[in-house]
């Protein structure tokens, strides 16, 4: 969460809290995510979309590692911290049944895109970090189908001349862009004991464009190259960290951020075929806010858990859709969205004991072992507002749409 960056994950919410990190510090995880949405036509067709599956699979996941040069030895950059990160920023994947009632509009969705972030933070002064980084979007068969995927069934001429009623359509491409984000952290009240007691951060990430290629198939057959061209939205966020309690026993943390997302930079997502002829799908999005809340309780110092530390957290997020009715696609869950959620967190120091077996500093081999090994498991469940669709561009899709989605999440945290 952007104002308080006290793990690798500073590395995507707000890069300017990588200089509170010491030393080498990795952290890895992956998420799984199931649920679905069940829809009813105006008639009262029903049909319902999964994950393409009970949970999306390969699940996404993130990597951070960050570098404080200072405690390497590099003297002459004793203010910078360097890392790199590997996330799934605007995954997708959602799956309708063939023989559903909008099948001419989607049948199969999934944008497994990856985001490549190498980021640098100086502490510019004892209050003030900034960060600089750049996202490097592209896409890997390694994860999911390495390729924007869009699947229906044709509904032949007039409105899709490209191949006979009935047939199996897929629309993919790929392709890389390259954005960038810059950040804030500022340090406005400390305790005696120095530590932020209010934090502000402030974060911009650019827009990016995609070029995509790829190409148009019927029934598994290519029918046409195919060109289209994805705008990945700049995002703007401001945010606050308070702690009430801040002691060397514990500390109880409040965090508020506030997203603004251009999502009004999607305006089209129109596919050009080799000979020319032009796919509509226009898409017209909106600009939105979320607003997120967050508390963490932790405990320092255990006497039960000695060199140990536990902490639990729990937060609720509001999001706007950004799609309007008249372009609303079903392979994409869109409506107002209340998230909430909870986690737990564990950190065994150097001198700590794993299930009274051998010290968490024993783990690894000479160099490689650790002074701490940390690991966090969370759950957020998804639940969108239910949402009628009226006046779509494809009167399929008119109905109402009924979605929940469930998050687990785990990473593991290596301190160098």
């Amino acid at each position: 969460m952007p104002p308080k960056a006290d793990d690798p994950s500073a590395l995507h919410y707000n890069p300017a809290g990588m200089t509170q990190l010491q030393g080498v510090q990795v952290m890895a995880g992956a998420l799984i995510t199931g649920g679905s949405t069940n829809f009813t036509s105006l008639t009262g067709v029903t049909a319902r979309g999964d994950r393409n599956g009970s949970a999306a699979w390969p699940p996404p996941g993130h990597t951070f590692i960050t570098a404080n040069l200072k405690d390497l030895g590099v003297t002459a950059l004793s203010d910078l911290t360097a890392g790199i990160g590997l996330t799934s920023p605007f995954g997708s994947l959602t799956r309708w049944p063939n023989d559903g009632p909008f099948r001419t509009a989607t049948t199969f969705n999934t944008l497994p895109l990856l985001d490549i972030k190498p980021t640098l933070a100086y502490k510019a002064t004892d209050n003030l970090s900034l960060g600089l980084g750049a996202d490097i979007y592209t896409f890997s068969g390694i994860f999911g189908e390495g390729q924007v995927e869009k699947q229906f069934i044709s509904p032949g001429s007039p409105a899709f001349p490209f191949a006979p009623a009935g047939s199996k359509m897929e629309l993919s491409g790929k392709g890389t862009a390259a954005g960038f984000n810059t950040s804030l952290l500022y340090t406005a009240l400390r305790n005696a004991d120095g530590k932020p007691v209010a934090n502000i951060g402030i974060v911009y990430r650019s827009q990016a464009t995609l070029h995509l290629s790829g190409a148009l198939l019927a029934n598994g057959a290519k029918v046409s190259d195919a060109k289209a061209t994805l705008v990945l939205p700049q995002v703007i966020t401001g945010a606050i960290a308070l702690w009430p309690v801040r002691t060397p026993e514990r500390e109880w943390k409040l965090e508020m951020d506030v997203d603004y997302v251009g999502w009004k930079s999607v305006r089209n997502l129109d596919v050009t075929l080799a000979n020319g002829a032009t796919i509509p799908q226009p898409q017209n999005w909106k600009s939105t806010y979320a607003v997120m809340l967050g508390t963490e309780y932790k405990w320092l110092a255990l006497e039960s858990l000695p060199n140990w530390e536990v902490a639990l957290r729990a937060g609720y997020t509001n999001q706007q859709t950004q799609m309007p009715d008249l372009t609303y696609d079903p392979g994409l869950p869109s409506s107002d969205l209340h998230i909430v959620g909870g986690g737990v967190g564990f950190i065994c120091k150097e001198q700590g004991s794993f299930l009274g077996l051998m010290r968490c500093g024993d783990f690894g081999v000479g160099s490689l072992k650790p002074k701490a090994i940390g690991l966090d498991l969370s759950y957020q469940a998804a639940f969108y507002e239910d949402r009628t669709v009226l006046g779509n561009r494809n009167p399929t899709v008119n109905g109402t749409y009924r979605t929940t989605l469930h998050t687990g999440g785990v990473s593991i945290r290596m301190i160098y």
